[in-house]
């Protein structure tokens, strides 16, 4: 295996790929959305049983996929595209296309996302936190109103495409700055969480198990969609940074360092959340008025974090120092999942042979036009995540088949158990690679179906215009797929160009 990349850079340690891959898996996934759907997915006793769905699925879900994606990029040296080409043939490029189209469809309206956290962390600092949800409100439609929605998603996208221009070197060099920043932020704000009368409750409720919603279909959905968003796996975006990983860093430690390292983290943002929130709100309202706060999202998931925190630690003592310090890490982390999501997508264009600086300046203007929509309309970017969040158990299945159709056995044995590495892959990974990922993906999405057509849009599930139908996912997935399955001569070629 050559220990050159396509694009000529490599990580130059083995702590700054682990770090890199933290900053796609560690996000908003785990500090905006995390929190509130474990609540969601919460029984009369506790959440405690939606997180063991929750760890299961990363043990036979997320891990065995990112070791796929290493070791796919690793091997291929080159983008989603190129990477899935070298692997499997020329004859499936759509299919990698369409795993890089759904990070990017992301990236539209993550980048929205990214911004509002920015807006929060400078309206933390020089305003006065609301007082009660009057004025949260107000704060928050004020700016939704506006056109700061847009103003902001620019400059996190531009942010972006400035570290991403510069190469693998310079994402390095910031995710070695913006992840442990973000740790010691996360692990701050914990310390002072657990400190408030009452906190303990939440995390009583949070860790507890209510065993009966285990039998719940849902609940492994959500445990497994979270998952997918909370570690990054099956968007690309590790296969991408695998492409820059050096020969002789172990793809299997890479893995359980990666999926480990990210779910830590979503677990002590929850804590933080669960704490905060009871220690907050205990002495006024009982468990189940504290929850439903939880578990209502508001618009486009956005009332907990946005609307809910600032109060709460307006209410505390020190408060708006520990704001300051929650809207940070959660722009640390927006900020460094978009740098992924941004190279994602330059990188297939570098490897069609156009200047990195060509590339990069592309995708952040289409990524910044493309995500106007969502800057403009909260109703647009919730039909969007909708879309797209449920488009990762595609692209999870599209990486199972590319390994399906490479053998499995020979991947584990040539690709990821080199003669360097230092923890053999056993063929566990094989059987779930083979069977229980197809089998997880199928179910789940054939469940999902079932619920939205009897429970999410039971009146409009066969109309594309509603906004949570599964009209409006088969017409956005079928454009999406058609085109790429169409064009998939074309961009082969285009992308095979610069093979070796």
């Amino acid at each position: 295996m050559s220990e050159k990349n396509g694009s000529g850079d490599l990580f130059s340690t083995k702590l700054g790929l682990i770090l890199s891959v933290l900053g796609i898996a560690v996000g908003t996934g785990n500090i905006w959305r995390f929190p509130r759907i474990a609540a969601q997915n919460g029984g009369q006793e506790g959440a405690g049983a939606f997180l063991i769905a929750w760890i299961t699925c990363l043990f036979l879900f997320s891990i065995p996929l990112i070791i796929a994606e290493y070791g796919i990029g690793r091997n291929g040296r080159k983008g989603i595209i190129g990477s899935f080409i070298k692997l499997v043939g020329r004859k499936y490029a759509w299919m990698g296309s369409f795993i890089g189209f759904v990070s990017t469809a992301i990236m539209f309206y993550y980048s929205v996302v990214a911004g509002w956290c920015l807006y929060y962390l400078i309206e933390s600092i020089f305003s006065t936190l609301p007082a009660n949800m009057g004025q949260a409100e107000t704060i928050w439609y004020g700016f939704q109103g506006s056109m700061w929605p847009s103003v902001f998603h620019a400059i996190m996208i531009g942010l972006g495409g400035l570290i991403v221009v510069k190469g693998i070197s310079s994402i390095e060099r910031i995710n070695k700055i913006l992840i442990p920043s973000l740790l010691l932020v996360v692990v701050i704000s914990l310390i002072r969480a657990v400190t408030l009368p009452g906190s303990f409750q939440g995390l009583e409720y949070l860790f507890t198990p209510d065993w009966a919603t285990l039998t719940q279909p849902s609940l492994w959905l959500e445990a497994l969609t979270q998952n997918a968003w909370d570690t990054g796996a099956a968007w690309g975006l590790i296969l991408t940074y695998g492409a820059y990983m050096r020969t002789k860093d172990d793809i299997t430690i890479s893995a359980f360092q990666t999926g480990i390292g990210n779910n830590i983290v979503s677990l002590l943002a929850a804590m933080t959340i669960f704490a905060t929130v009871f220690g907050t709100l205990g002495s006024n309202m009982g468990n189940g008025e504290i929850l439903d706060i939880m578990k209502t999202s508001g618009p486009a998931s956005t009332g907990l974090t946005f609307m809910w925190m600032p109060q709460l630690f307006n209410e505390m003592a020190g408060g708006k120092i520990f704001a300051i310090l929650f809207f940070l890490g959660l722009t640390f982390a927006a900020f460094s999942s978009l740098i992924s999501m941004i190279e994602l997508a330059s990188r297939v264009f570098v490897d069609m042979g156009f200047p990195r600086k060509n590339a990069t300046i592309a995708i952040c203007i289409t990524g910044f036009l493309l995500g106007m929509p969502s800057a403009l309309s909260t109703d647009i970017l919730a039909n969007q995540d909708f879309v797209w969040a449920v488009g990762l158990m595609v692209s999870g299945a599209f990486i199972s088949f590319a390994i399906i159709k490479f053998d499995p056995e020979k991947f584990r044995s040539t690709i990821v158990n080199t003669s360097e590495h230092k923890y053999e892959l056993g063929k566990w990974w094989t059987v779930i690679i083979k069977y229980v990922v197809p089998v997880e993906v199928i179910s789940l999405l054939v469940w999902w179906i079932y619920l939205s057509i009897t429970s999410y849009a039971p009146d409009s599930w066969y109309n594309p215009l509603s906004a949570f139908s599964v009209a409006t996912i088969a017409v956005q997935w079928g454009i999406a797929m058609g085109l790429l399955y169409l064009y998939n001569d074309k961009i082969a070629e285009k992308t095979a160009q610069g093979f070796d």
